[in-house]
């Protein structure tokens, strides 16, 4: 039997056979592209709905666009947003505004927390209350509104009539200035309470039972346990609870739009329901723009003034 041909090359110099490639070099490459494939639409998505929105409303706000107006928007700068800033009106709808949130938000965070409360020292049918409290968050606002307008209507209304056949004297709930305010504070109490009480509810769960028993042993009163215990733990979750409530309500339109569209007069017309007016009433797009950027400011500065308590309260 012969010897086996050793390989030989051309030139002794070259190598006989490639360099095999680094292990890991063309995964992680492939690993990178899978990755950017996956986020890519998602990214997308965002900059169509909500960053390029808010890029053109800001450019907006510095014309004189309108939506049912040819030609070109023209540049006005600052106009918009000075006259927004030292107009009358805008100043008494936000008051309604603010009146609006402070007393919404404060009635549901009392409301809401005294029901978690009373929830998480009942042992038996601690899920079926809490499943009941939950269903007017689980309704659509409009379905909300709707409900409501015809419990409240002055002449056929669900609430009137028990206040008739109690012998009092029927109240025009949403057509008086008096009583408006106070019955959209009411119905948004209503459906946004079970909110806070769910919040309350989880942080109350999660306060160690090791505290109450060592207050117990030392005959600590139920007050004093409150005070001292269940307050402080619960009390930061309660305050992030109070800032989405305040966002949510700060931007109130829907309940507005069904039950009193703004009246009677201007005496519910919050800031959102404002916009609104402006932009689709009458059709003053780079005005509308401008509120709504001057809206979207305020959200962020109060937030971060907000956020800063939070942290300051955690640090203490």
């Amino acid at each position: 039997m012969s010897d086996p041909v050793p390989l030989t090359t051309d030139h002794p110099g070259q190598v006989a056979s490639a360099t095999p490639p680094a292990p890991g070099g063309s995964r992680r490459l492939s690993d990178r592209w899978l990755a950017v494939a996956f986020i890519s639409p998602a990214l997308l998505l965002l900059l169509a709905m909500s960053v390029f929105p808010l890029l053109w409303a800001l450019y907006l706000s510095f014309t004189d666009y309108s939506a049912t107006r040819g030609g070109a928007a023209h540049f006005v700068w600052f106009e918009n947003y000075t006259a927004i800033l030292t107009s009358a009106q805008v100043h008494l709808r936000a008051l309604t505004t603010l009146i609006y949130v402070v007393g919404a938000v404060v009635l549901q965070t009392v409301l809401g927390f005294t029901i978690a409360y009373l929830i998480s020292r009942r042992t038996h049918g601690r899920g079926l209350l809490t499943t009941l409290f939950l269903v007017p968050m689980m309704l659509s606002p409009v379905v909300v509104g709707l409900f409501w307008r015809f419990m409240l209507d002055a002449q056929f209304g669900v609430i009137n009539s028990m206040l008739g056949s109690l012998g009092l004297e029927q109240v025009e709930w949403l057509t008086r200035q008096r009583t408006a305010l106070f019955s959209l504070i009411v119905v948004d109490t209503w459906q946004w309470t079970p909110f806070i009480m769910l919040i309350a509810l989880a942080g109350l769960t999660a306060v160690p039972k090791y505290l109450y028993e060592a207050a117990s042993i030392d005959r600590a009163s139920e007050w004093f346990r409150f005070r001292t215990i269940t307050l402080p733990l619960v009390w930061p979750l309660l305050l992030i609870a109070v800032l989405f409530r305040a966002i949510e309500a700060f931007r109130l339109f829907d309940l507005v739009y069904i039950l009193t569209s703004g009246g009677p007069g201007v005496s519910t017309e919050t800031l959102s329901f404002h916009v609104y007016k402006v932009a689709f009433l009458g059709f003053n797009t780079g005005t509308a723009s401008a509120y709504g950027i001057l809206m979207v400011l305020i959200v962020i500065v109060l937030t971060q003034l907000y956020l800063r308590y939070l942290n300051k309260l955690k640090e203490d």
